[in-house]
């Protein structure tokens, strides 16, 4: 699976005070593109997809804690909101695409929600974009395959992995997500991960070498060393 520059409009941002990536993707032809995770600074997203002649058009989201999607920290325990879908939808018109299992997290945007699930593709010009359940992270933890490279939110960073200790969590989903359902995509797959914590990208095959997370060969082994999470990842 060779990734064709060509064939693709990318731009990876680094924002807000937690390294967040936030991704446009889209059809350079077509003019046709799509958000992942737009939190923190709304404008700024909008202004380079206008700068470089983009049409927005959809979000999408990896999972709905609040440094991927904005709302209140009021959970948190912090003062505030983070600015996100909800500061995106105010600007423009756009679908929000958020798997069926936090659907009810993400509330008040009607029509504009799209609940989706594992395998469910959508077209973004002439690119397909497919939806990959993996679990662990969140409930409804969600990476995206497109034109041979990965966004994978929370749940596949480079040399890590997220957490498993956080309300939602799941090691053990962790683990098949990891193990199973990413180390069986092509090892020249491109990972472009949702924080940088270990650089901007990777490859599926480098991790699977390299990557202590993608290394356990049994579950009660994942589980005894990441089942209370790794301190310090998201």
């Amino acid at each position: 699976m060779t990734a064709n520059a060509d064939a693709i409009y990318l731009k990876q941002m680094e924002l807000g005070p937690m390294q967040n990536f936030v991704y446009l993707i889209g059809d350079p032809v077509t003019r046709e593109c799509v958000v992942v995770d737009p939190a923190w600074e709304i404008n700024a997203i909008l202004d380079t997809a206008q700068a470089d002649g983009m049409t927005l058009t959809g979000a999408l989201v990896t999972h709905t804690h609040q440094d991927h999607v904005g709302g209140s920290l009021e959970s948190w325990g912090m003062p505030g909101r983070i600015p996100g879908v909800e500061e995106l939808l105010d600007k423009i018109r756009a679908k929000v695409y958020v798997h069926k299992a936090e659907r009810e997290f993400l509330r008040g945007f009607g029509s504009d929600l799209m609940r989706v699930d594992g395998n469910d593709t959508l077209a973004v010009g002439r690119l397909t974009l497919t939806f990959l359940h993996t679990p662990g992270h969140t409930p409804g933890s969600q990476c995206f395959l497109v034109d041979g490279r990965l966004v994978s939110g929370d749940t596949l960073f480079i040399g890590s992995c997220g957490r498993t200790d956080l309300p939602g969590s799941d090691p053990a989903e962790m683990y098949y997500s990891l193990t199973q359902r990413l180390a069986a995509l092509p090892d020249d797959t491109v990972l472009l991960p949702g924080h940088n914590y270990g650089g901007p990208r990777s490859t599926i095959g480098a991790e699977k070498r390299g990557n202590p997370c993608m290394r356990f060969t049994a579950l009660g082994e994942f589980l005894r060393v990441m089942g209370g999470g790794l301190p310090g990842l998201h």
